[in-house]
């Protein structure tokens, strides 16, 4: 059925719409409304999520920098159902080999470094509770429908997006429970969908927003949530690790956090930049854990809810423009990630709460669908740009001269930015990551353990416990452009590497007597983004799956 066939769309207008219900949307949400209260206005406010809940799709660490729940709502750590509750009491940080480790004296770190005042727990959990804020002020939250497509006025404007149609079956024509998505309208969209953000990126490419910046980067962060034997927990205990099972050439490292009830978060990250098509972030993951300093933590515990996502790491460099005719972007569809911290929720409240303050003003004045010139005029000189700043050369120094030099060089830098100076000015990120990598003859394969079901898992018993699910019968959410190019280049030129760089088992390719076939398994997909951003030609694009699809992370 052509759009022109199908029924027309009811619609629902607002002054603000925010797409995706992160601590970024909801820190928006939460401010406008305060903001509006103080001033005796009025302003409606609508949340839409992709995930099943609030928290569904929410995946980090996470040891969260309080200052942006601090910012937006005072007080908040005396309220009884606050979300966090473990503070850092030990913060720990390793040079690791593949037999042992380093630890890192703490003195020799850069101030900005220390983890002490921070909070041990989950995001999710966080987002969860700032939906209940907004909610008791106000604001509309839907979440089960996928915004999947941004609406424009007749002057190219955003005037709001559109909800993805529901009961859609494979081969795209509408089935009996089948359901029209919705018009949500706005004087102003704020585009706050996390990392690589699909509708983000549309907009990037329609108005150049990246025009005079750095290519984004990215890095993949891959967590189990475990429950440990209560002699091995140690509430608030943080440590993190890098080097091994890497090589010197591959930029990323692993954490271990101890939070409450027994429970440690196990994480690892590979930044998307590597150049060998053989590695398997997943793996390096599972073969991070049988580290001899940390396994021991894990011995007698058993493993609850494993996830995938895309974190943004270009920062300073690859922030594009913020504002466009109708819309603004905030958090991590921005990039406010601080790198060397593993920190972006307290950014990502604080832009939310800074787009706010300048929306609330033309609210006022009536004005709908241009640009807010003002937030991008803002955020360099704000808390957000102070923070993303003085970490500014980390990531592209460690790209550059490799793990041991790279983090010393880095380091470095950040403790002459505590001064106000760098030695470096600031650097060029160069390649974007789907142009980093080299071709599969110039590597040997990486033969990795198989794992054991106690302490290393395979992809699809982890995909099962990230509670991922999709209606099996809609449209495959994952679209190849040209699947010649995908079989010439992917397949001949990088020996496959889409199987190994996605953390779900979502791609395959199978051989079969008429040459390799490329499968695409879209029901395990656990929305990271990783295919979207490593394709080497990218090939690979990333679309909603209907409402409600995805993983369903608790306690994450």
């Amino acid at each position: 059925m052509t759009e022109a066939e199908l029924p027309e769309r009811e619609g629902m207008d607002y002054d603000v719409v925010v797409v995706g219900a992160g601590p970024a949307g909801l820190a928006t949400a939460i401010r406008l409304k305060q903001l509006a209260g103080e001033r005796g206005e009025d302003v409606s406010v609508v949340v839409v999520e992709k995930g099943s809940e609030v928290g569904a799709h929410i995946l980090s660490g996470a040891v969260v920098d309080p200052s942006g729940l601090d910012a937006l709502l005072p007080g908040w750590e005396s309220e009884p159902d606050a979300p966090l509750v473990t503070k850092v009491s030990d913060d720990q940080f390793y040079l690791l080999g593949p037999a042992g480790g380093v630890r890192l004296p703490n003195m020799l770190m850069p101030p900005l470094m220390n983890n002490h005042g921070n909070y041990v727990g989950s995001l999710g959990n966080v987002c969860r509770w700032l939906a209940q804020k907004a909610e008791g002020l106000g604001v509309e939250i839907y979440p089960g429908f996928a915004a999947t497509e941004i609406l424009y006025d007749d002057k190219g404007a955003v005037r709001g997006i559109a909800t993805g149609d529901m009961g859609v079956g494979r081969d795209g024509e509408p089935k009996g429970e089948f359901t029209r998505g919705m018009e949500l309208r706005g004087r102003y969209t704020v585009f706050a969908e996390g990392a690589r953000g699909h509708l983000t990126k549309q907009a990037i490419a329609k108005y150049a927003l990246d025009a005079g910046r750095e290519p984004p980067k990215f890095g993949i962060g891959l967590k189990e949530l475990w429950k440990v034997k209560p002699e091995k927990h140690h509430p608030g205990l943080v440590q993190h690790g890098f080097g091994w099972p890497l090589d010197p050439k591959t930029g990323g490292g692993a954490f271990l956090y101890h939070m409450e009830d027994e429970q440690v978060m196990v994480g690892f990250v590979v930044h998307l930049n590597y150049q060998n098509p053989y590695i398997s972030p997943f793996d390096e993951f599972q073969r991070f854990k049988t580290h001899p300093m940390f396994r021991g933590t894990f011995e007698g515990g058993k493993r609850l809810s494993y996830g995938a996502r895309a974190i943004t790491e270009g920062g300073w460099q690859s922030v594009p423009k913020l504002t466009f005719p109708g819309g603004l972007l905030v958090g991590c569809a921005a990039g406010f990630v601080n790198v060397p911290r593993i920190k972006g929720s307290h950014n990502a409240m604080l832009s939310g709460m800074l787009a706010a303050e300048h929306l609330v003003p033309v609210l006022a004045e009536g004005r709908a669908h241009d640009e807010v010139a003002d937030y991008e005029a803002r955020w360099r000189s704000s808390a957000v740009g102070a923070d993303l700043k003085k970490v500014r050369n980390v990531k592209p120094l460690w790209s550059k001269f490799g793990t041991y030099i790279g983090i010393g060089l880095g380091a470095l830098d950040m403790w002459t930015n505590t001064f106000g100076f760098s030695l470096f000015g600031t650097l060029k990120h160069g390649k974007s990551d789907a142009a980093s990598l080299k071709p599969a003859a110039q590597f040997k394969p990486i033969a990795y353990p198989k794992p054991d079901g106690v302490l290393t898992f395979d992809k699809l018993s982890s995909v099962f416990i990230s509670n991922t699910n999709h209606e099996e019968d809609q449209p495959i959410h994952l679209k190849v452009k040209d699947m010649a190019l995908q079989k010439s280049s992917e397949h001949d030129v990088y020996a496959g590497l889409s199987n190994r760089y996605c953390p779900a088992g979502v791609y395959e390719w199978v051989e079969e007597a008429s040459g390799p076939r490329f499968q695409i398994n879209a029901q395990n997909c656990v929305h990271c983004k990783t295919c979207d951003i490593k394709d080497p030609n990218q090939n690979i694009v990333w679309t909603a799956p209907e409402g409600g699809g995805g993983p369903n992370y608790p306690n994450m």
